[in-house]
């Protein structure tokens, strides 16, 4: 018996308004899910986060044993020995859901939407999720954003960027001053090292902001996406 192919990822979706021209992933921080993430960013708008043209999907990361956790199960992208930035990336765990997320991208393909109309980011281990995604495997995507992240100091994203020729996608970060889980030093570092290595890069600092997401934050990269992926106009035959 051959290996089972990974069971596609339960997602939760927000359609857009009108044609759907683009899409955008959102990735939860650990421990939370798809339909979490999307409450979350509801109860900070008084919305869905929605788009006329783009269709929003949260996917949801299997359970697996979490070593940061002492192997408790949680619904996290990869698995990490610890939170710091200073520790051996687990790349066993981040190349496994890279294939997972692969099938989610090449899903929206198959529904007729370009690689560079596609955008990918998230929250926290989301965030650097995306970054591995984007920087290492996908780098014809329309763009990156990652919020409250990190990238470990000897991150595989660096090593494959070292020997980049090519136009990456531009990253948007956003990380609060305030917080005491993922350090704002390591959020800023990661900023200065994929700068370094040829990404266009921009850091929005929020004084004051834990662990957490904000509205001016959401505001902001809501006009980040809709500046990276503008409406199309409807081709005439």
């Amino acid at each position: 018996v051959g290996m089972a192919a990974p069971a596609a990822l339960q997602r939760s979706v927000v359609s857009p308004a009108g044609r759907h021209t683009a899409s955008l992933i959102f990735l939860h921080g650990s421990g939370d899910t798809g339909q979490g993430a999307r409450t979350w960013i509801k109860q900070i708008l008084n919305q869905d986060m929605a788009f006329q043209h783009i269709k929003v999907i949260y996917p949801t990361a299997p359970a697996r044993p979490y070593t940061a956790m002492k192997g408790a199960f949680s619904t996290v992208w990869f698995d990490r020995y610890k939170i710091s930035n200073d520790c051996s990336e687990h790349i066993e765990s981040i190349d496994s859901m890279c294939q997972g997320l692969t099938d989610l991208i090449n899903d929206e393909i198959k529904n007729g939407i370009a690689k560079n109309r596609i955008l990918i980011g998230g929250f926290s281990m989301g965030g650097g999720m995306a970054m591995h995604l984007a920087y290492r495997f996908h780098q014809d995507l329309a763009g990156v954003f990652a919020l409250s992240s990190f990238l470990d100091k000897d991150s595989a994203v660096y090593q494959v960027l070292k020997r980049n020729e090519g136009v990456l996608p531009e990253l948007f970060q956003c990380h609060g001053t305030a917080d005491e889980l993922v350090l704002y030093s390591w959020g800023e570092e990661t900023n200065r090292m994929l700068k370094s290595l040829g990404v266009s890069t921009s850091l929005h600092t929020f004084l004051g902001l834990h662990h957490e997401l904000n509205r001016a934050e959401i505001e902001k990269l809501k006009t980040w996406i809709v500046k990276k992926l503008p409406v199309e106009e409807a081709k005439t035959n």
